[in-house]
């Protein structure tokens, strides 16, 4: 995990691609079906070994976390030749972990917080918009005829949506690979047991290594 969150300051570090905490996250529905997204990592927590995104928790990927938390993750950057697999177990993070990075979002993103029904389907882009401005005008912002800027220099306060928030990824597995020339790459994997102490933690075991031929 200290590679890996290494690998991923330096990602961020050299600010080469527009989103180098970009990652692949996959869940599985109850009927097994597999379903894959990217979205952002914005904590990388390599003691005692998480990381964390944020989503609506109405979401399709977080109902099925809901009912199978196993899920992964894939990091890859082409220009570096590496690449980071994560297998783990997903937990909603503590309210005030998710109500402190929500008070570090623009205004514009909160309001696409409260704005959006995430996976729902929708009829139209109109109507989309429509529920937005009527969502920030209940929050009490007035938005412009854009619905990018203020119809006021009065911004209120926006609190986190209840339904809202972050979810860590507890790793019990995790994948290291690096390019080498002729396929002679470098692959290694570890694994742990976790083993549920809290509605956020887990104790974890320690890390058991091998390389793996590429």
């Amino acid at each position: 995990m200290h590679w890996a969150d290494a690998w991923i300051k330096e990602a961020v570090a050299a600010a080469d691609r527009p989103n180098p905490n970009s990652m692949t996250f996959v869940t599985v529905s109850s009927d097994g079906s597999p379903s894959a997204r990217v979205v952002l990592c914005k904590r990388f927590v390599p003691d005692p070994g998480y990381l964390v995104f944020h989503t609506n928790y109405r979401s399709q990927k977080a109902t099925e976390i809901a009912t199978q938390s196993k899920v992964a993750v894939v990091f890859h950057w082409d220009n570096t030749g590496r690449q980071i697999r994560i297998e783990g177990i997903a937990v909603q993070s503590p309210a005030e972990e998710s109500d402190a990075y929500f008070e570090t979002r623009g205004w514009g993103a909160r309001i696409g917080a409260w704005g959006s029904d995430q996976s729902q389907s929708v009829v139209s882009r109109d109507v989309l918009k429509r529920q937005i401005r009527d969502r920030a005008t209940e929050r009490g912002v007035m938005l412009g005829d854009d619905l990018q800027s203020l119809a006021s220099d009065d911004v209120p306060d926006i609190s986190r949506p209840p339904y809202w928030g972050g979810i860590r990824v507890w790793a019990n597995a995790i994948e290291l690979w690096k390019s080498g020339a002729d396929r002679i790459h470098d692959r290694a994997r570890w694994q742990r047991e976790l083993v549920r102490s809290s509605e956020h933690e887990f104790s974890v075991s320690p890390w058991v290594g091998r390389r793996l031929q590429p």
